[in-house]
């Protein structure tokens, strides 16, 4: 399914346009909202203190509850907006942000509050059309799930100790970043194919780096490939209960591009936010000399927790993209 997104952090309004929406289908809107408020600000001390009701408005391509096979569009409303927190960043850029790129790219007219169309505010309509994508693989029996492997170097944390590494950078006018682990589940062998378009690993990439703050995607032992030996990383295939299974799963689930029948294994590695409380380097656009920058406003001192959905959205609308075209 193809989906566009639009918006701003301190717009009127984020919202998507997803095509090729089968019609027929009754939307789950407490799934919908569910899937919604694990992304939603305002969350406690772990998040920022944003504070939005996320309450998608389905403008077309549902009608009675049911999708109508139309274009569906929804819009998802910007409230607890704090403008002038970003008057200083118009002519100072945030180092690491997308506030410098965006400004030569664009001329100096992109909008920086908030991060503008760079923010992970876009990730609310992004978890929408994903939760859509959600319901329609439930139903063919496949889930998408993630969880945080990693968080400022500590792999595999337990709820406690996320809570205690984000409030100590928090405390320190820092942020924190880390890892999330995705498993989609149910998928039969043979989806996706080896080309551009079509490549299983490749269209999840493509989709995934276009979250906010993912720096780094990798596929079943990923990275850890480079100091094996192929008789430690090859797969042993088996048959199992009349079907084709592999021993392990250092492949991720894909082969070729193709899907083999395992779950689909991949993690995402985010960077810390760049918006940060401690004094940074950085220049003035304006005089052209350098300059620097202490941010004000509400920022999450690490936005791991709240990328998961973001990260099964993406997952997802992609996974249904490659099963629609076969």
């Amino acid at each position: 399914m193809r989906y566009t997104i639009f918006g701003e952090s301190h717009g009127p309004c984020v919202g998507v346009v997803l095509e090729d929406v089968p019609a027929g289908l009754a939307l789950d809107m407490d799934f919908i909202r569910a899937m919604l408020a694990r992304r939603a600000p305002g969350n406690g001390p772990t998040a920022t203190a944003r504070r939005e009701a996320d309450e998608p408005r389905i403008l077309s391509g549902v009608q009675d509850g049911v999708t109508t096979g139309a274009p569906l569009c929804a819009v998802i409303d910007n409230s607890d907006t704090h403008s002038s927190d970003y008057s200083e960043l118009a002519d100072k850029p945030r180092p690491s942000h997308s506030d410098y790129a965006a400004w030569v790219k664009y001329g100096g007219h992109n909008d920086v509050r908030g991060g503008g169309h760079f923010s992970g505010r876009l990730t609310a309509p992004l978890v929408f059309a994903g939760a859509v994508a959600a319901q329609i693989l439930r139903d063919r029996g496949v889930t998408v799930r993630a969880e945080i492997s990693c968080l400022g170097g500590e792999q595999d944390p337990s709820p406690e100790r996320v809570r205690e590494i984000i409030l100590e950078a928090r405390g320190e006018l820092d942020s924190v970043g880390g890892a999330v682990r995705c498993t989609i589940t149910g998928l039969p062998a043979g989806l996706g194919g080896p080309d551009f378009g079509e490549n299983i690993e490749g269209e999840l990439a493509r989709a995934l780096f276009a979250i906010p703050a993912v720096k780094g995607v990798q596929f079943g032992a990923g990275f850890g490939f480079a100091g094996m030996r192929g008789s430690e990383a090859n797969d042993p295939f088996r048959v199992k209960d009349g079907r084709v299974v592999t021993e392990k799963n250092d492949s991720g689930g894909v082969n070729g591009g193709i899907s083999n029948g395992m779950p689909i294994v991949f993690e995402c590695a985010f960077r810390p936010t760049p918006s940060i409380g401690i004094e940074q380097d950085t220049v003035d656009l304006r005089t052209m000399t350098d300059a620097s920058l202490t941010i004000k406003g509400r920022h999450d001192p690490c936005i791991v927790p709240r990328a998961l959905p973001a990260v099964e959205a993406a997952a997802a609308l992609t996974i249904v993209d490659i099963i629609q075209r076969g």
